[in-house]
């Protein structure tokens, strides 16, 4: 035990290096996704997450949106606990047999304008998950789906890129599909 302390006072720490992403280009893409909310809603963004079944890589990168490095709330934008606040329904994983109805419920419960958005690969056609017997594809098996940002998991940023992009109604170049 004691040669573990004295090498750990030595070694440095082995972590992950931080996103590649300057600090300046998320807070200008951050500034420009509020601005279009203000713009188009009169106020700031309100997303409401929904796990449809997924393996939790999506949730880590939606999630990191808040950590102390994107830090989203800063701009107004924030993920509320229930649909009836929402604008954005950000759906991960295939949508399961046992999950379709509250995912419906949810979508029902949600004012308008509201978005759906298809969050990776498994909420648009089931992923790696696809054709199993509790799986029913994607997302727009079960709602109307208005944007897909693809990936396994996408990170932060392209989900960033992904909102502004459903906020201006356009694609953007960063291989987000709409439908």
């Amino acid at each position: 035990m004691r040669k573990l302390l004295f090498e750990s006072l030595i070694r440095p720490p082995l972590t992950e290096r931080p996103p590649v992403a300057r600090d300046s280009a998320v807070e200008e893409l951050a500034r420009a996704l509020n601005g279009s909310a203000r713009k188009r809603l009169g106020r700031s963004l309100a997303i409401r997450a929904v796990d449809a079944g997924s393996c939790n890589g999506c949730e880590l990168e939606m999630h990191a949106l808040n950590n102390a490095f994107y830090d989203i709330e800063r701009f107004g934008i924030r993920f509320v606990a229930s649909p009836r606040h929402a604008d954005v329904l950000l759906v991960t994983g295939p949508v399961t047999k046992n999950m379709r109805e509250a995912l419906k419920r949810t979508y029902d419960a949600t004012p308008n304008p509201k978005w759906v958005v298809a969050l990776g690969d498994c909420a648009k056609n089931g992923g790696c998950f696809a054709g199993g017997y509790a799986v029913m594809r994607g997302v727009s098996e079960a709602l109307p789906v208005d944007l897909h940002i693809p990936g396994c998991p996408p990170p932060p940023i392209e989900i960033l890129k992904g909102l502004l992009a459903l906020l201006e109604g356009v694609s953007s170049k960063a291989g987000v599909a709409r439908g």
